[in-house]
Formats: structure tokens, C-alpha cells, sequence
């Protein structure tokens, strides 16, 4: 089966975010969907739900995305459209990045970045301008596809909690 070329989604941010998680593009089953991190597979709704302390995962989601926002947690993607075979990092091509100072420059309360997995810091990072008071994190990928444990992942994660 041939790539075919995908696009993310519109930030989800507010003028008073303060900590900005950046995915790289959604896979299959999000943009079926249209919803960040869709895959019933994927750890990014529980290991977020324990940065901030709610149970995200067990929300519909229209309420996970009011619990982020008033926790003041942006999300988005670093690549806006590549090509890409199913749903794995690995196979993405051609990718065209989001501009992200542009989207920064509008986030004056931003305290935090973070990458969700290898491939958006590794795009991300290229994009991103000299920045001052704000603090870079690489996380690792909520996945499930990322081999290390969800223990793991959250003492990880949970590092987040310095933003917010």
C-alpha cells in the first residue's frame, strides 16, 4: 500500500498556556476520528491525566480537552503534512513542519515544551528560535509501540508538573 500524505490537526492552545506538548502528526485512527491521541493503545490521555491529576483517559473528549485547557496545556503537532504508510514515525516522509515560533510568539505565558517521542524533538527542535524562560523537554513516546514501561513513561511525564 502506497503513503499517503497526511496533515495534522489546529493547535489546541490558549492565550494563557503555559506548558505545550508537540506530538508529531496524528496517526490513522486520530485523524479517523479527529481527536489527539485516539488509538485505545495510546498512554498519552493516562500519562497527561497523572501530570495534571485528573482521570483523562475515562473522559469523553470534549472534557479532556476543557481539562487541558484549564490546566493551561497546549497541544499540537511539529509536522504539518507528510506522507506516511499506516501509522508509524518511522515511515513518515516528506514532511513539512509547522511553524512553531509563530504559534510561541502568541503563548506569552509559556513555561514548558515538550516532545512526545523521538520524532517530533528531532523536528521540533530545528524549528524551534532561541527561546528565553522556557524549558525544552524530550519525552518518551506515549505509544504503546515505545518499549519502556508505563512506570517508566510516567516518572517521565511527570516532570510536566514543573509548568503548570
Amino acid at each position: 500500500m502506497p503513503a499517503v500524505r497526511h496533515a495534522s490537526f489546529p493547535p489546541h492552545v490558549a492565550p494563557d498556556t503555559r506548558l505545550l506538548i508537540l506530538g508529531s502528526l496524528p496517526g490513522v485512527r486520530s485523524l479517523a476520528e479527529q481527536q489527539y491521541y485516539a488509538h485505545p493503545t495510546n498512554q498519552f490521555w493516562r500519562l497527561l491525566g497523572a501530570v495534571i491529576g485528573q482521570p483523562l483517559a475515562d473522559l469523553p473528549y470534549a472534557d479532556r480537552l476543557a481539562a487541558l485547557r484549564e490546566a493551561k496545556v497546549g497541544l499540537w503537532d511539529v509536522i504539518r503534512s507528510a506522507e506516511r504508510h499506516m501509522s508509524s514515525d518511522s515511515q513518515i516522509r516528506e514532511a513539512e513542519a509547522h511553524d512553531l515560533a509563530a504559534l510561541i510568539a502568541d503563548l506569552p505565558d509559556l513555561r514548558m515544551i515538550a516532545f512526545n517521542g523521538g520524532k517530533a524533538a528531532a523536528i521540533g527542535r530545528k524549528q524551534l528560535p532561541p527561546l528565553e524562560g522556557i524549558t525544552i523537554v524530550d519525552l518518551p513516546s506515549s505509544s504503546a509501540a515505545h518499549t519502556i514501561g508505563f512506570a517508566a513513561k510516567r516518572d517521565r511525564w511527570l516532570t510536566l508538573r514543573g509548568a503548570l
